[in-house]
């Protein structure tokens, strides 16, 4: 279990990270999010201590994390870099050397996970000679193969079209499986929502969430409503408490409300002739929290 305990890191009067305190428990997936500069990238690199913290501890299985953690840490930065003239295998090799496992170890692993990732290219090709595409997967695969017990993913689909990302997908929920603490950056919502159990948010270094996704989203309460009915647009909009209504191209409409509540006037009236083919009332989205929380002026 990884745990940050009240990290705070400074440089001159500015405050990168404040006060940030998170756990991760084995096989759990946390997202950490938020707008450019928030701190995240600063928060990966105090746990790598390549940064070393004003304040606060970061402990792993209930100890001060040191040097014989760190081969336990698969870690993708933001930034790639792969060596352009040395081919998959031997890289993959080397970064799994420089974990503290064997090349007996990794090599009948190489031919597994280039299949899982679907790498175009054979495992003595050159990194210069795949693309762009392929030369991200190799990186992910340097990252992975010697299944590191805590896995650092800095922006880790940036640049993957959906089909690439997917297989990411995969690749992280394996290991989640297999017990692996897993933290990653993204500003794809939809990634964060559909595979995190967690998720802290910052702004300009200050937590602004902190907790499990899905109770996050239902603490804003159910103020999206999905409706087709007789009602139109107008009839809706005159609602007291609507925000805003949106029609969609299939004639449906979703509302945004200022409360819950609001959605128990319109179902009786949607309702008063008896069936109506659609009624679902939300939270708002992972997306639009984040823009809420993000907007705001004190955090």
């Amino acid at each position: 279990m990884l745990e940050v305990k009240h990290l705070t890191k400074s440089f001159g009067d500015y405050c990168a990270v404040e006060d940030l305190s998170f756990q991760i428990e084995p096989g759990t997936i946390l997202g950490l999010i938020g707008q450019n500069g928030a701190g995240k990238t600063t928060t990966f690199r105090l746990i790598l201590n390549f940064l070393t913290a004003d304040h606060g501890e970061i402990w792993w299985n209930g100890q001060p994390i040191g040097k014989k953690e760190y081969n336990l840490i698969g870690y993708l930065p933001e930034e790639r870099g792969l060596y352009p003239k040395i081919s998959i295998q031997d890289q993959l090799l080397y970064f799994a050397q420089l974990r503290g496992r064997t090349k007996k170890e990794i090599e009948p692993k190489i031919d597994e996970w280039m299949t899982r990732f679907q790498v175009k290219g054979k495992k003595t090709d050159k990194v210069k000679t795949l693309s762009k595409g392929n030369q991200q997967k190799v990186q992910l695969i340097s990252t992975l193969i010697h299944e590191p017990k805590l896995i650092i993913l800095d922006e880790p689909f940036s640049g993957l079209d959906p089909v690439n990302a997917e297989l990411l997908k995969e690749g992280i929920l394996s290991l989640k499986e297999k017990g692996s603490c897993i933290i990653f950056s993204s500003h794809n919502m939809d990634h964060v929502e559909k595979i995190c159990d967690h998720l802290v948010m910052l702004k300009n270094g200050q937590t602004v969430l902190n907790g499990v996704v899905h109770e996050i989203r239902q603490s804003f309460g159910r103020t999206k409503l999905f409706i087709e009915s007789d009602l139109s647009q107008s009839e809706l909009e005159n609602f007291a408490g609507v925000k805003e209504v949106i029609k969609k191209e299939d004639d449906s409409f979703e509302l945004t409300l200022l409360s819950p509540e609001v959605g128990e006037n319109i179902f009786a009236a949607a309702t008063k002739n008896g069936y109506i083919p659609m009624f679902n009332q939300q939270p708002p989205t992972l997306e639009e929290i984040f823009k809420l929380k993000a907007g705001e002026i004190n955090g």
